[in-house]
């Protein structure tokens, strides 16, 4: 008589991104791939941006909407803001060093009462954010994964940091070398980065301080954490970043990418979203439409803002929009965009936030002017839109570099922005056939990669197991 089979039981990942709009979109995307395939996910927000997405949402979280899917909270350490600022982002470096020292004794209480919780599969791995390395500073007794949510490219330039510095070109002798042109120096030693400039790694390396936070500290110790991973995972493709992912492979063998990563079943937006712009979208003729968002932490001035809408006017071609509503710190954004809009009329529309996505998706969308971080660099590419880049934070100088030299895509305003500079790059990049056909390329090849043979599916299976319990995991190097 045969044996009776016994039921696997449910994996449970814990997924903990870095709390910041970039990084919470992939994770909810890769919570969903992980539903899909079986598993229990409880997804950590930080109780900041827990109240923050429910206010977006206009509901408060459904324990039983989403089958197997629950949502906990963990403090992020900093000072409750005032209400009128509670949906703001907040400060990059000062949450950084936060969530790195503060955040390990409520997660190490929060792993303690999904151990306890009834109705609730044991724990069987952890996908940490590389951001949130207090996630290996404990043995919490099951694997934990990092997901690095930014590029291969903009990884691989983050784990050169200590070399740079031993070589002497980080940080900077003093603040004329911000302009004097040293930072055209060519960066030409490192596999996969041959093609660099030392203006295209992260914008960590300009600064002028030895002790400086970000190039030192968190960086430093974001190496040390990688090291002590089970795996890597990347929302990336082979056939757009194989070179470079290959460097990562030789030093971290035990990698996964799996992108790019589809749309999530729950929403992950931290504001609310405008939905006549797809209406006003509608009405536009097919790849018309130049779409603007600068993304969720960019920070421009008066000038910035106003010679960017100088350039979109004068540039003659259609423009949809996001202006979120911290762009500019001193709220003076609505002067500026509605003289603008006075101007434009019908051929403009600028709104507050929108589901990027849906509107890079959009037939009447032919490009899009970006800060060129890796989730709309990505989306980009999955839509097949050329871009203008006008990168402003850490890696988006690398994604740059990659979109306009190597990938192709991408036309670059570079310096300080100027309204001549915006209306050449809008009219290059609404005009030049061959941006276009290099772009519907790249989306082919990103459609291939997690079709069912692509290099994305079988690194997404790979993953899946690997997440199980059953599993004898792999060392990461």
């Amino acid at each position: 008589m045969a044996s009776p089979t016994v039921a696997e039981p449910q994996p449970h990942a814990v997924l903990v991104p870095f709390p910041m709009q970039g990084h919470i979109t992939p994770f909810l995307r890769l919570a969903t791939l992980l539903l899909a395939r079986g598993f229990h996910v409880t997804f950590v927000l930080t109780e900041y941006n827990a109240r923050r997405m429910e206010r977006a949402r206009g509901h408060r979280w459904d324990a039983a909407a989403i089958p197997s899917f629950r949502v906990e909270t963990i403090p992020d350490g900093l000072p409750e803001p005032p209400p009128d600022q509670r949906d703001e982002t907040q400060d990059v470096l000062a949450l950084c060093s936060s969530v790195r020292y503060t955040c390990l004794a409520p997660f190490r209480d929060l792993m303690a009462h999904l151990g306890r919780a009834p109705h609730t599969p044991p724990v069987t791995s952890i996908v940490s954010d590389s951001g949130m390395g207090f996630t290996v500073d404990e043995d919490f007794g099951v694997p934990v994964f990092f997901f690095v949510t930014h590029s291969a490219c903009g990884c691989w330039s983050y784990l050169q940091f200590p070399d740079l510095v031993a070589r002497g070109y980080t940080p900077l002798k003093d603040a004329s070398w911000l302009s004097n042109g040293y930072l055209d120096t060519p960066i030409d030693w490192i596999p996969g980065l041959e093609n660099l400039r030392l203006r295209d790694f992260p914008s960590f390396v300009r600064t002028t301080d030895p002790a400086d936070v970000l190039l030192n500290l968190n960086v430093r110790r974001a190496i040390v954490d990688v090291a002590r991973s089970a795996g890597l995972i990347f929302n990336t493709f082979a056939a757009l970043e194989d070179p470079v992912l290959a460097a990562i492979r030789s030093k971290y063998p035990n990698l996964y990418a799996i992108g790019p990563l589809a749309s999530s079943s729950v929403s992950s937006s931290l504001w609310k979203e405008d939905a006549e712009c797809l209406r006003w979208l509608d009405a536009q003729p097919s790849a018309s439409v130049l779409y603007v968002n600068f993304g969720s932490i960019t920070v421009v001035t008066t000038s910035q803002l106003a010679e960017f809408a100088c350039g979109l006017e004068r540039s003659g071609h259609r423009f949809l929009w996001a202006v979120r509503p911290d762009l500019m710190r001193d709220g003076g954004a609505a002067a500026i965009v509605g003289e603008l809009a006075a101007k434009v009329g019908d051929r403009g529309s600028v709104v507050g936030w929108c589901d990027q996505r849906r509107v890079l998706a959009h037939p009447a969308t032919a490009a899009f002017l970006s800060h060129c971080g890796w989730n709309s660099t990505l989306e980009s590419v999955v839509e097949g839109r050329p871009m203008i880049c006008w990168p402003f934070f850490a890696e988006q100088h690398t994604n740059c570099r990659f979109l306009c030299t190597t990938w192709r895509i991408g036309v670059e305003i570079s310096g300080e922005v100027t309204r001549e500079a915006v209306e050449r790059s809008v009219r290059e990049v609404m005009e030049d056939e061959d941006l276009r056909r290099r772009a519907a390329e790249w989306k082919r090849k990103a459609r291939e990669a997690v079709g069912p043979d692509g290099s994305s599916t079988a690194d997404l299976d790979r993953l899946v197991v690997d997440l199980k319990p059953t599993t004898k995991k792999r060392p990461l190097s």
